[in-house]
């Protein structure tokens, strides 16, 4: 029997196809059903793109609703070179003057000179090999010059043998030695000494700090031996050995700031990197030519640096303590001739000036005159951008419901054509723009008196006359401010309030997408019932047609039956 739900097995009828066609003749409705539809998604979808573009119009507006920027500044300076100035909106519109007779410098803590060790103890230097003399500066192999004579040297070589390989070189002209107490190396000859040639290959006269005098003596310039900075404190030749107090937690503090050390575990390069990371407010150097330590305040001004070794001597063997303060010097200026004022800082504000929101930035010393004026230029952009966003809505608008009629006489119509709602839109907006602003006690009171101008042609606005806005802005800064800000009245208050209306959380357009969204789906379950009742017919249709092919069959069979008994 399940072989007769085949179309026209028995009958020979194609009943399956007219049950078919039967279907889609009753899906009629739902194929309606679905244009509308695409109609209300299309429409929806439209009013999404006018929502993003009014949403930008009312940033640009609720921008010009500001009343900061009718009151931004703008500082020019007679010499940038010397002083540059920033204005906070709402400072005094005027003209200053500063001389400038000192710069602010930072104080310096100065660790007192030699604070590493001497090359050597004594002036036998038969076993200071070159690679570890504790030297600002490593002696490379290669050659170097001593009166126009080569002499070759290896980072292996001892102190002395380098000078018994001078002494070779010269034929006993030049001969060299160490003298512990000064921690120098002298080279005595004959006649005057002659060091180096552009074709040496090793810096062994720089690294011993050794330069031409035109004399038959030279000696270095500076004490040689330095602190070696990678190397762990307590091997790193401190003249002073550094001591954490025997457990590894050395402590020190500067201005207040405690810092720690392991003289065991920690380099003078861990220890100045930790100083300069932390919050003591200086900048820790070390200086390999003088081998001196120093403490640079991070702040300018005549401001002193606090000192203590709490556990262990680090402050003491590194000869920052108690070492010498360079004090720092304040910045000192008058404004306008006025009396001497004075800043810690080549920033002054308007503490040390006493002019409210300027902020003036010294370079160096001299004269300026700063003037205060209004920042034009912020406010001319925002009305511009205004304009911008303005007509991206009107020109959305226009095309969504402007209807096109083509070369045939065949009539196009826009997604919103016929929809108030975005006609009223495009209404209320420019009867917002081109209508007076009442209520103002200023001879500005539209966007047409500031150069701002309808066009003929569609609903969108022109700057037409850019001198006139320029001129309002020049001569009338407070009325055109009180055009768009006016508490109750001003033209961005009241666009700000319609767009609000619109745009906001529970804005009409907003309101009016929910509704669309809602029938969209409302048709979505209309079409769902509809269809449902197209199977529910189509199944019934189906046990019809298979009742009729079984009495078709049976009634094939008897046929067959009675041709069979009589011979038919």
């Amino acid at each position: 029997m399940a072989d007769l739900g085949i179309s026209g097995l028995a009958s020979g009828f194609d009943w399956r196809s007219v049950v078919d066609q039967l279907a889609e003749v009753e899906r009629a409705p739902q194929t309606l059903l679905k244009r509308q539809q695409a109609t209300l998604n299309s429409v929806n979808n439209a009013y999404s793109t006018a929502q993003t573009y009014l949403t930008s119009l009312q940033i640009k507006v609720d921008a010009l609703n500001e009343t900061s920027l009718f009151e931004g500044r703008k500082v020019d300076s007679s010499d940038t070179t010397v002083a540059t100035a920033t204005a906070d909106g709402g400072t005094p519109l005027a003209k200053y003057t500063f001389a400038v007779s000192q710069l602010a410098t930072a104080s310096v803590q100065q660790g007192s000179a030699d604070a590493g060790s001497a090359l050597n103890a004594t002036s036998d230097v038969s076993s200071l090999v070159l690679s570890s003399a504790p030297l600002a500066t490593a002696v490379t192999a290669g050659t170097f010059t001593v009166n126009g004579k080569r002499v070759t040297v290896a980072t292996s070589d001892t102190l002395q043998a380098v000078f018994d390989a001078i002494s070779t070189a010269t034929n006993g002209a030049v001969t060299g030695s160490y003298d512990p107490a000064t921690d120098k190396i002298s080279l005595t000859g004959s006649g005057a000494i002659t060091l180096g040639s552009t074709t040496d290959t090793s810096n062994f006269l720089s690294a011993l700090k050794l330069y031409n005098n035109g004399t038959s003596s030279v000696a270095s310039s500076y004490a040689l031996g330095t602190v070696k900075q990678t190397t762990a404190l307590s091997a790193a030749n401190f003249a002073t050995a550094v001591s954490d107090g025997g457990g590894g937690n050395g402590s020190f503090k500067i201005n207040g700031v405690a810092i720690a050390f392991n003289a065991s575990t920690d380099s003078v390069t861990n220890v100045l990197t930790r100083i300069n990371s932390s919050a003591a407010g200086v900048t820790a150097s070390y200086d390999s030519v003088t081998d001196r330590f120093l403490l640079t305040n991070k702040n300018t001004g005549d401001l002193g640096i606090a000192l203590e070794d709490v556990t262990g001597n680090f402050l003491a063997a590194s000869k920052l303590a108690p070492g010498s303060l360079a004090r720092g010097n304040n910045l000192t200026f008058t404004v306008n001739g006025g009396g001497t004022l004075v800043s810690s800082s080549n920033t002054i504000s308007s503490a040390s000036s006493g002019i409210t929101g300027l902020a003036v930035t010294v370079l160096k010393a001299g004269s300026a005159s700063l003037e205060v004026q209004s920042d034009k230029t912020k406010v001319k952009a925002a009305i511009t951008d205004f304009i911008a966003a303005y007509n991206q809505v009107q020109s959305f608008i226009d095309t969504a419901t402007a209807s096109t009629t083509d070369a045939k006489g065949k009539v196009s119509a826009g997604v919103l054509a016929g929809q108030t709602d975005a006609n009223d839109l495009a209404t209320k907006l420019r009867r917002l723009a081109n209508s007076p602003v009442t209520g103002l006690t200023t001879t500005l009171t539209k966007l047409a008196d500031l150069g701002i101008t309808t066009r003929s042609d569609n609903n969108q606005i022109t700057l037409a006359a850019s001198t006139t806005l320029d001129a309002a802005l020049a001569d009338k800064a407070g009325d055109v401010k009180e055009l768009f800000t006016n508490s109750s009245t001003g033209l961005a208050v009241q666009l700000s309030a319609y767009l609000k209306a619109t745009v906001g959380a529970s804005g009409s357009l907003i309101n009016r997408q929910s509704t669309l969204t809602k029938q969209a789906k409302d048709i979505d379950t209309q079409v769902a019932d509809l269809e449902r009742l197209v199977q529910s017919n189509r199944a019934a249709l189906i046990r019809n047609f298979v009742a009729m092919e079984s009495a078709q069959q049976r009634s094939n069979q008897q046929l067959q039956f009675l041709k069979q008994r009589f011979g038919g």
